[in-house]
């Protein structure tokens, strides 16, 4: 079922989480989902079911990729819940691709709306009706009321909505399963792993005294299987059965799709180059599906965590520095000098995103990073955020002229910004060599499985590297 809702800030990741933690508490396998490129609301997933929360965005991936990609994550599971971004019908730039109810019409799901009924009674069901009625391919199976404030409103809510749409649940407001916030949404779960896992543990509690949970197992089994294979990460180009793939959103044919979800049949053992993959609580943002890619592109992968390690790992032939929140840990980072000249000597291929590209500037906010880019990072006030459709310049993973889909989201600048690797319309940015690509630009690998295959081909054993 696809947890929806009018607007953000409705409730949809209370309701997600709380529901994907109460429906394992009865013992069911639940496969956690997210619509949209967020890193963090997937991490709240990950706690309550035990799973990977898995994204699922069209803009990133190409919409023929969504059903597959959900096919493998919830493999062997009982149940799906997909949390939706922003309101039901916001897409990309005004129009419906890549919004929630675009994916729910790909997955032919049902909608749950989650509805904020503060402040409001009689009008809910207005509301409601045009939610119900706005796109018909879209089924909304129906409601559930959050910020309910009494008895006596959830009477009048249910009242009205009599004939507009099942209430399958009422949550009282509760400012105990409130989850902090700063200037990027949500503080991930990673960095607050004890209060997150409590939190998780109360919205479970929340839901399952709140919902009819018997209800929504029914209505989620109303959603018909989903024909056709599901997705699995392309061995490299040139290996029996693969083929070259395109980029994000093209249209051409696609490898990753035509053996069982997570088979290895047919696989001979690997002992390849070790990819060092950057955690811990600075580092958090990432897509499960990227360590898959690595792995099947013959990658042995090893995580380190800046914050603590003093080395990076044994043998690391590659670094992939992903997202993440470093500002936050600027201090900790700059203290950890052995590890930022290492970084910064390490003479092998580097793919960084958005934190990562901050992490290899000589400085954040005044404090000494590793220094591989020639520039600074600073906050600044100005957030930027939107999906990009860029052209690229030559370096590590691109190729010149190719195009890519992928998203920004940062309150940060680097100065100065060289040769830009990737242009957009209204844009540009990113730093890039024979061994290095750096930008402020997220992708989803699923949509460019090649960047994987590029990195570990271009893996350094230790012998080269001393």
């Amino acid at each position: 079922m696809v947890v929806a809702a009018p607007a953000s800030g409705s409730g949809k990741t209370t309701v997600a989480t709380g529901l994907m933690a109460a429906l394992r508490s009865r013992g069911l396998r639940v496969s956690p989902h997210k619509v949209g490129p967020d890193y963090i609301d997937p991490g709240y997933h990950t706690l309550a079911s035990g799973r990977p929360g898995r994204n699922l965005d069209p803009w990133l991936v190409g919409e023929e990729r969504i059903a597959p990609l959900f096919l493998h994550g919830s493999r062997g599971a009982d149940l799906a819940v997909v949390e939706g971004v922003m309101g039901l019908f916001d897409g990309r730039s005004g129009t419906d691709f890549a919004s929630t109810a675009h994916v729910a019409r790909l997955l032919d799901a049902p909608v749950v709306l989650v509805v904020d009924a503060a402040r409001q009674s009689r009008s809910v069901a207005a509301l409601v009706h045009g939610f119900t009625t706005f796109d018909p391919r879209v089924r909304v199976g129906g409601v559930i009321l959050n910020r309910v404030g009494s008895d006596r409103h959830e009477e009048m809510c249910r009242a009205a909505l009599a004939g507009v749409a099942p209430v399958l649940g009422a949550l009282r407001r509760d400012d105990a399963v409130e989850t902090p916030s700063r200037h990027l949404g949500l503080v991930p779960a990673a960095e607050r792993a004890a209060e997150a896992a409590s939190a998780v543990t109360r919205l479970g509690g929340l839901v399952a005294g709140s919902c009819d949970l018997d209800a929504l197992v029914r209505l989620a089994a109303t959603a018909p299987p989903l024909p056709g294979p599901a997705w699995t990460p392309p061995e490299p180009a040139g290996a029996p059965g693969t083929a070259g793939s395109g980029t994000a959103g093209s249209g051409t044919a696609d490898p990753v799709v035509g053996r069982a979800a997570g088979s290895d049949a047919g696989r001979a053992p690997r002992s390849g180059p070790v990819v060092a993959v950057a955690g811990g609580a600075a580092f958090t943002f990432g897509y499960a599906e990227h360590l898959e890619l690595l792995r099947a592109a013959g990658a042995e992968v090893a995580v380190f965590d800046p914050l603590r390690d003093e080395h990076l790992p044994e043998g690391a032939g590659a670094l992939v520095i992903g997202g993440g929140f470093p500002e936050v840990h600027a201090a900790e980072l700059a203290a950890n000098e052995a590890l930022r000249r290492e970084v910064a000597a390490f003479g092998g291929p580097i793919a960084a995103e958005c934190a990562g590209l901050l992490y290899l500037c000589e400085e954040l906010d005044g404090r000494r990073m590793c220094g591989r880019i020639r520039a600074r990072a600073r906050m600044t006030p100005r957030l930027t955020l939107g999906y990009r459709e860029a052209v690229a310049g030559p370096s590590l993973l691109t190729r010149p002229g190719e195009r890519y889909r992928g998203h920004e989201f940062h309150r940060t600048a680097v100065d100065p910004p060289g040769e830009p690797l990737f242009r957009w319309e209204g844009g540009a940015g990113g730093y890039g060599d024979a061994l290095l690509t750096a930008s402020y630009l997220h992708l989803h690998w699923a949509g460019v499985p090649e960047a994987a295959q590029r990195l570990v081909s271009s893996s350094r054993s230790p012998s080269v590297l001393r």
